[in-house]
């Protein structure tokens, strides 16, 4: 990995070939030339259909090294689970006052939390909250009784792994400025967690292509046998 720092970014760099992970991680580092410590971003191609319910992949994880960016949320509940995602660190929590804001076009979260009893009213909400990915849903852990905890994992690090209509799961899996094998901890628990996840009836490979790239960087092509 030294020999790689030694060497011009275009050196070492080519949009057309596969690297080795820790090579990958290591270009990427190298191609930031930004003033702020960019997020480090997966594209994630996958052999399934999302018009086929069981292959519209939607899972979480938690990263063992966290994204390395501070996430606001909000958590709707009633009685004494609004004090409970309070005290377990949620940035706003409440009930109708923030439906209302909510109508109002107020979005300023990352995630949204909510109980099983508010669905039915922020269900409403659908074409506010869809197109900005901040419904809640059980798959991803952001419905739930368990409102601390689902706060806690938000907080320390999770992420969803959602793929798009094209195939594609975009996610962070940290910053710049983390330590390289920090990133490939994270990338590895991404990657297994796909593996994990991988439907019965897809056929061959399932994980396609992998690049990885800083947020105003290029995308360098990874070789998915280097992950494993």
């Amino acid at each position: 990995m030294q020999k790689l720092k030694s060497k011009s970014f275009n050196d070492i760099y080519d949009s057309d070939s596969f690297y080795n992970l820790e090579q990958a991680i290591e270009i990427v580092k190298k191609a930031s030339s930004v003033k702020f410590d960019e997020s480090v971003d997966l594209a994630i191609n996958l052999n399934v259909d999302p018009r086929h319910a069981e292959e519209n992949i939607r899972v979480s994880t938690s990263l063992p090294k966290g994204t390395g960016k501070k996430v606001v949320l909000l958590v709707l509940a009633q009685g004494e689970k609004v004090q409970e995602a309070l005290d377990a660190g949620a940035d706003y929590c409440g009930n109708k006052e923030y439906l209302d804001k909510i109508k109002s076009g107020w979005v300023d979260v990352d995630k949204i939390i909510a109980t099983p009893d508010m669905m039915a009213e922020l269900g409403k909400l659908g074409k506010i909250l869809g197109p900005k990915g901040l419904m809640p849903n059980p798959k991803s852990g952001t419905v739930t009784t368990d409102v601390a905890k689902a706060v806690s994992d938000q907080k320390s690090g999770m992420v969803e792994l959602r793929v798009e209509k094209t195939g594609i799961i975009h996610t962070v899996c940290g910053k710049v400025s983390f330590d390289n094998k920090d990133l490939l901890d994270n990338i590895k628990q991404i990657y297994n967690t796909l593996l994990k996840s991988r439907p019965p009836s897809v056929k061959g490979q399932f994980l396609e292509k992998i690049s990885i790239s800083s947020s105003m960087g290029p995308g360098v092509k990874v070789n998915i046998n280097s992950i494993g």
